[in-house]
């Protein structure tokens, strides 16, 4: 049966890696009976991290849904990656909800994955609920991991619980919304609420003040009767907070520990209370003049269930027989059984209404990304997830000879799944290319291949696609003879070399005066010249930024053919070459990288070690960005070294910018490998 929009709240769970996020949904499902017993990461029991490689790894590596009823509304989780390399998930889930719950650790404060996501989801214009967990751990601290919220992200979070102790001594928490405590139910459901412990009122007092004065700012009415010093009552201040909250006027800050579902209590509370309902906010994505439409954020390759689409219902409500237009393939969709999924495990439904989520199996065409309506308009927009560009890339082979189209066709079904692992071919260097946004992430992949599809493989290090260019005009003659008995070959011409600004472009220029050689057999020395182009003399890449002028030739009546001008164009474009200075010229990446203040001069030391020059830094709340480029076969490994200097807190991406001449000592190192390997190939 379909919920009320009205009912429902759609909630995205995020923040940086290892901060409980899964243990928290875990405790929400436990405490509201969706689950009767309280799984941990430690014994692979929790409902959200459900694969083998998630098990494996103890942390979440795809987004999971699971919902649970509080209050009679229905409430979505999607439990989404915190590590850099799967953010892609994440993006995907805050693009489909009204509210997103912000995990931090109570000992390491916001982290840079924390403050990526708070800028996606301010842009969106999400409502945000924060919630500092891990208060029992040593160094715990809520009132520093408060003041660090409110300097990184935004001065608008405010504190709406607060902890009974600190550290291993934590006992419990108090709701200064609603005036009451609860006690740590170690693990056990949590109770009702209690009264605040005497010690604490005067503290519970004044951060409630601090939670009124935030709330009575956004509205008037309540204003004034707070400055007359009337009494507020909760359910008042609950209303003007929940519609605060809407608005992005206040992010209330929740606190507990989700492995003894210690704040869950209070934590469901808020998000009822704090996240607007599809029938409130709108669809996430407008479609005009739509009966019926959904939008597909999440994709499963099962390889026995074949493809699962995970959708959001954007109008009207969906069937297990609907027949839906595919806005981008223009194609019809035909709906089967309709899923609500559960983590891994999930129920059958009849009808999934507006402003839910669920899931169906087997659809032709559609992928993540798409937009299905009832009917095909044909000029719809289809929205963009904006997922973040690879940054690392690997060679890829099959171990088995043979392999190679079941190895495409498999990683074509991940990519499917995760639209951030790209398989493509690297025109210049021949070689298959998997690129993701860590180097795990490339990894994870590998796993899920050969698990999944049986595929076994090898990542090597992928070839920098060097270019060689020329640094001035050079002039040589080609001239091909060849006389056997009857007709025999013969072509010959006279070029000129000269450098193109920027070593980019090819153009062949046509200076024949006088039909020295025939019109018909010059574009034969054009094409001769490209493909002796396509291999350079120094490390075999290919030549770029060269302007090729032919400007004298013979021909021979019976004996020049295309053929022969086309080898004689080669000839005269090596020897030309070779006089010509040439230079070695490599990839020039942009980067950006973000991270915590204390690792910036590490960070700025290794880039200059690795060939690069900054541009810049811009530091902003213990966090700072750093802009520079650096030549791609610096950074090819780079991932990796982030993750030491940082200790796991700093990211980066980056794109290409240009190609530019490689010093003399590295092009030696090059070219030297290059002629390494040219003789061993001859052995």
């Amino acid at each position: 049966m379909a919920h009320e929009p009205g009912k429902i709240r759609n909630v995205a769970v995020v923040g940086h890696r290892g901060v409980g996020k899964t243990s928290l949904v875990e405790a929400l499902l436990f405490q509201t009976g969706a689950v009767n017993r309280l799984g941990t990461i430690e014994a692979g029991t929790t409902v959200t991290d459900w694969d083998d490689d998630e098990h494996k790894r103890q942390m979440s590596l795809s987004s999971s849904l699971a919902h649970l009823e509080w209050h009679e509304r229905k409430i979505n989780l999607i439990d989404a990656p915190g590590d850099p390399g799967f953010q892609g998930d994440a993006i995907a889930a805050l693009r489909v909800v009204e509210g997103a719950l912000f995990v931090l650790s109570g000992v390491m404060g916001v982290e840079v994955g924390t403050s990526r996501l708070w800028a996606r989801a301010s842009e969106l214009d999400l409502a945000r609920v924060l919630f500092v967990n891990m208060l029992d751990r040593e160094r715990a601290d809520f009132f520093r991991t408060l003041t660090s919220i409110k300097e990184q992200l935004s001065d608008k979070c405010v504190a709406v619980h607060l902890p009974i102790g600190s550290e291993h001594e934590l006992t419990g928490i108090v709701d200064v919304l609603h005036m009451c405590a609860y006690e740590s139910p170690d693990g056990e459901k949590e109770g009702d609420p209690v009264p605040i412990p005497d010690e604490l009122r005067d503290q519970a007092n004044e951060y409630r003040e601090k939670l009124l004065d935030a709330v009575v700012e956004t509205d008037e009415s309540l204003m004034e009767r707070y400055l007359d010093g009337q009494e507020l009552d909760a359910a008042e201040v609950a209303t003007a907070l929940k519609t605060a909250v809407t608005r992005g006027e206040v992010f209330p800050v929740a606190c507990g520990v989700a492995t003894k579902n210690l704040g869950t209590h209070a934590l469901l509370d808020l998000l009822v209370e704090g996240v607007p309902s599809p029938a409130k906010k709108g669809p996430p994505v407008q479609v005009e003049g739509a009966a019926t439409s959904c939008f597909v954020f999440k994709t499963i390759a099962d390889p026995f269930a074949g493809r699962i689409n995970v959708f959001r219902v954007l109008s009207g409500s969906v069937k297990g027989d609907s027949t839906l237009a595919n806005v981008r393939a223009h194609g019809k969709e035909r709906f089967g059984a309709l899923m609500v999924m559960q983590g891994k495990e999930h129920t059958n439904e009849t009808e999934i209404g507006e402003g839910d989520i669920g899931a169906v199996a087997k659809l032709k065409e559609t992928q993540t990304g798409d937009l299905l309506l009832d009917t095909d308009r044909g000029s719809v927009e289809l929205p963009r997830l904006g997922f973040p560009e690879p940054v690392m890339s690997f060679a890829i082979t099959p171990k088995a000879k043979g392999d190679e189209e079941k190895m495409a066709t498999s990683l074509r079904r991940l990519a499917e799944e995760d639209p951030t692992l790209m398989l493509r071919r690297d025109e210049q260097t021949g070689e298959q290319l998997l690129s993701g946004l860590s180097q795990m992430h490339v990894e994870v992949g590998v796993d899920r291949l050969k698990r999944r599809f049986g595929v076994d493989v090898e990542l090597h290090p992928p070839r920098v696609p060097y270019q060689e260019s020329i640094r001035k005009e050079a002039r040589a003659q080609g001239k091909y003879k060849k006389q056997t008995g009857g007709r025999g070959q013969y072509g010959d011409c006279h070029i000129v070399l000269e450098p193109i600004e920027g070593h980019t472009g090819y153009e062949f220029v046509d200076k024949i005066v006088g039909g020295v050689i025939p019109q018909s057999f010059r574009p034969a020395v054009d094409k001769g010249i490209q493909e002796a182009m396509l291999s350079g003399d120094l490390a075999g890449a290919p030549v770029s930024g060269v302007r090729v002028l032919l400007v004298d030739g013979s021909y021979h009546n019976v004996d020049s053919s295309e053929m022969a001008f086309k080898i004689a164009g080669s000839m005269a474009f090596k020897q030309a070459y070779e006089k010509a200075d040439p230079v070695l010229l490599e990839p020039i990446m942009e980067v950006e990288i973000t991270v915590p203040d204390d690792a910036v001069g590490a960070v700025n030391g290794d880039l200059n070690s690795r060939r690069g020059r900054l541009h810049g830094m811009e530091p902003k709340g213990g966090m700072t960005t750093i802009k520079a480029e650096a030549p791609m076969a610096e950074i090819l490994t780079y991932s990796q070294s982030l993750t030491s200097m940082t200790g796991g807190r700093g990211d980066y991406h980056m794109h290409f910018l240009r190609y530019e001449e490689v010093p003399t000592h590295v092009a030696q190192k090059v070219m030297e490998a290059f002629r390494k390997d040219r003789e061993e190939a001859k052995v």
